[in-house]
């Protein structure tokens, strides 16, 4: 699979709103939905069901959900060699566990989407550059 059919899937579920715990195009997703529906788009069926999750699951749980799935489906790469295509773990706050992601697409541009906004491309600016907290690249990727 190559990193422009990524992105191409990716750019089409800009202006999808966003839904909690939802993952269709143009309908509603949010940033784990966005990573699924790309993934079910170039990869075929999700390797497991997502159990249900809460806005606030990583600051109640403190556990690495999502860096720990992301470790056993995508393969990490150095967050500084992350390539268009790759995905980009978040953590809001210090000392919380990563809770969101997005997918890079260009020098300092990622496809994401979060609370209040549709999904959309935009620069990734130091706020955000200053809570990676890790980087993967889909399997099969070119």
């Amino acid at each position: 699979m190559s990193r422009e059919t990524i992105l191409a899937c990716a750019r089409e579920w800009v202006g999808t709103p966003y839904r909690h715990q939802a993952s269709v195009k143009g309908l509603g997703t949010d940033c784990l939905g966005l990573v699924r529906g790309v993934w079910r788009e170039v990869l075929g069926a999700e390797p497991e069901a997502v159990p249900a999750y809460t806005p606030d699951w990583a600051e109640a749980h403190q556990q690495e959900d999502l860096l720990n799935a992301a470790r056993k489906y995508l393969r990490e790469v150095p967050v500084g060699e992350a390539k268009p295509g790759d995905v980009l773990l978040f953590r809001m706050g210090l000392g919380h566990p990563a809770k969101h992601c997005a997918i890079v697409s260009g020098h300092k541009r990622i496809i994401h989407a979060y609370w209040g906004r549709a999904v959309c491309e935009t620069r990734l600016v130091p706020w955000w550059e200053r809570r990676i907290a890790a980087a993967f690249s889909f399997p099969l990727t070119d």
